[in-house]
């Protein structure tokens, strides 16, 4: 399914949230200046078929998106019994510049929720490299009655990034998860979450850490 992931440059042109440049006393080096290049390997999940999810980077190499047009979870009413839980794995080949390496310093997740009393919602996202042990999870709870648009932000410390293997080519993984529960309070009402981008504005944004990889021997 590598091809239902479509890779757009236009997009990058929306973002506007990126991280500042790191100072030299952080220990943290800015953006390489040659460009990334983000090929997608695998895409998998109910919440991204085929054809309804794009990728793009932003000029100054310090995030990419993801936007999505079909991610929906919902439950309640006469929903489907398996809608209340959608999910995407998406399995990323990030070529980035000679001598660098990155991690995830933070995602920003947009969507909109509309929870009856009683209902329930959460956002997830795991993160780990390829053959790596480590993965990062972050868990977003949301409570009914809601009726807006909601926002999650995944932040990890500097001094907790895990980087890319330097010299070896690892795919990074990233796997997002809806789940919404209707309750008992109001379940003949249907509640729901998406994250998509039908109005237009980025859903979400990876922004990346950079730092030059040790010498080679």
């Amino acid at each position: 399914m590598a091809g239902g992931l479509l890779l757009s440059g236009a997009i990058a042109a929306l973002l506007t949230s990126a991280l500042p440049a790191q100072s030299p006393s952080s220990g943290f080096d800015d953006p390489p200046p040659d460009k990334i290049v983000i090929k997608v390997a695998t895409v998998n999940g109910s919440g991204c078929p085929a054809g309804t999810a794009a990728v793009a980077v932003s000029e100054d190499n310090t995030a990419f998106t993801v936007t999505y047009s079909d991610y929906l979870a919902q439950a309640g009413g006469g929903s489907d019994p398996t809608a209340f839980r959608r999910n995407c794995q998406l399995s990323l080949i990030v070529h980035v510049p000679g001598g660098f390496t990155y991690a995830i310093a933070s995602a920003d997740y947009r969507g909109f929720a509309s929870l009856q009393p009683g209902a329930s919602g959460s956002q997830r996202a795991s993160y780990y490299f390829q053959g790596s042990p480590s993965t990062v999870q972050k868990n977003h709870p949301f409570s009914g009655p809601y009726n807006d648009n909601w926002q999650a932000t995944d932040e990890t410390d500097w001094a907790q990034l895990v980087y890319a293997p330097c010299g070896v080519q690892r795919n990074f993984n990233i796997n997002t998860e809806l789940r919404v529960t209707a309750g008992t309070q109001s379940a003949n009402k249907v509640s729901f979450m998406t994250m998509d981008s039908t109005d237009g504005d980025i859903s979400t944004v990876y922004h990346l850490a950079w730092k030059e990889c040790p010498p080679k021997k």
